[in-house]
């Protein structure tokens, strides 16, 4: 088997699971069904929701740990499971407080184990010219799920009631994720990617790689945190709740297609923003989404009626996509792909306590003020001081990772094509 298909293999492995265990893309079909079926408060429907973004930053940092010594495949495994186990727990939950445990703990676990292994695994097959590309693609599986998802779960719902849902959706990941996820696993050792034949093939410097440790000692990994906190809390406002801003903002009583909107937008975003920050930086991408979201977030209140919607729904998941597609490939350009897989999740707890501030600044603003509009402008506050930062953060140079610390543990210098 040639090396190119394999790594095209993983590719497409990872592309696929990721449209298994997307469904927090589309909890806002859930949520909404939570509050009119069911008789629960914004808050109680938003908390599961909360919690699994919650336990999956927690659950993607181990996960990156563990598979920085042990590879993909074992970690997938698991996760594919644990996330189909807890989707069929969620079908007999009967109160909040155990659709947070069977959603937000075990099935927000199993989604974290299982995320954080796609991409390093993908990136390790191709050419680091190609890396955003490759995360742009592996996360765009993730987005694209709320496009089937979306309207699945609305008709599965309407049709025979919330715990079915769940219950279908948990068998149909154990079916499928779960031997998807046996092909998982790194490239053999000294492997050296090629850079394919529209690419011009250039001697690559030696680049440090940093661990957790010497990472934490620079300025880069604290803004590059705080950018993904901010911009993050936004876009999982928008997401977990859209169903339900189209009821209260433009009695829309069926917005299941605005998820499909938001999706597709979502998953168009990572691709275009993983291309274009090969060609002009990581940063400067970030810089145009977080202006784009700005400006939708301003725009939110005064979207009236089905089409203003729409066009909300689109810039929304745009500004989002970009995220999952950028941070990563920022995280390795600055500190490597050797120790990736713990670094990532160190700065992906960021996107973890996002979960809480977005989600709960929606919950309290619908709660008290019977709008969206206080949710709006704090989003948009934030969304200034992200833009803020990326205009004062500059790349990691290989003069000063080699100078981070002292401690040798912290930066080992390893040719940047070996990794």
């Amino acid at each position: 088997m040639k090396i190119l298909d394999r790594a095209k293999q993983i590719l497409l492995a990872g592309f696929c699971i990721n449209l298994c265990i997307g469904i927090l893309f589309a909890y806002s079909v859930f949520k909404k069904a939570l509050v009119t079926d069911l008789g629960w408060t914004n808050a109680q429907a938003s908390m599961p929701y909360t919690t699994a973004i919650i336990v999956f930053s927690i659950a993607l940092l181990l996960a990156g740990i563990i598979q920085d010594k042990f590879g993909p495949r074992r970690v997938l495994i698991a996760g594919t499971i644990l996330s189909g186990l807890g989707l069929i727990a969620s079908g007999f939950a009967t109160t909040p407080d155990h659709l947070i445990i069977s959603f937000g703990i075990l099935a927000g676990g199993g989604i974290g184990f299982s995320y954080a292994c796609l991409a390093p695994a993908a990136m390790k097959w191709f050419h680091p010219s190609k890396r955003g590309l490759v995360n742009g693609l592996i996360a765009a599986g993730f987005g694209l799920a709320g496009v089937y998802l979306a309207p699945l779960m609305t008709r599965l719902i309407d049709a025979n009631g919330v715990g079915y849902t769940f219950i279908v959706l948990g068998a149909a990941l154990l079916l499928i994720a779960v031997p998807l996820a046996c092909t998982i696993n790194n490239p053999p050792a000294g492997y050296v990617p090629e850079a394919g034949a529209n690419h011009e093939v250039k001697a690559l410097p030696k680049q440090a790689e940093i661990n957790w440790r010497g990472m934490l000692k620079t300025k880069q990994f604290y803004m590059i945190w705080l950018m993904y906190l901010a911009a993050s809390s936004t876009g999982l406002m928008i997401i977990g709740n859209i169903t339900s801003i189209a009821a209260a903002q433009a009695d829309m009583t069926d917005a299941a297609h605005l998820v499909v909107i938001l999706a597709l937008f979502n998953t168009s975003g990572r691709v275009a923003a993983g291309m274009l920050s090969d060609k002009i930086g990581g940063i400067r991408t970030l810089a145009l989404s977080f202006v784009l979201q700005i400006a939708n977030m301003l725009m939110f209140p005064h979207y009236q009626g089905e089409w203003g919607m729409l066009l909300g729904s689109a810039l929304a998941g745009v500004s989002y996509g970009t995220l999952p597609a950028v941070f990563p490939s920022l995280t390795a350009a600055f500190y490597g792909l050797k120790n990736y897989g713990t670094n990532y999740g160190v700065v992906y707890t960021s996107w973890g306590v996002s979960g809480f501030i977005g989600p709960v600044i929606a919950a309290f603003s619908m709660d008290h003020y019977l709008n969206f509009d206080f949710a709006y402008h704090v989003s948009a506050v934030i969304m200034l001081v992200a833009l803020f930062i990326s205009f004062i953060t500059k790349p990691l140079d290989q003069v000063s990772a080699r100078m981070i610390a002292e401690n040798k543990d912290d930066v080992e210098l390893a040719p940047a094509a070996n990794n």
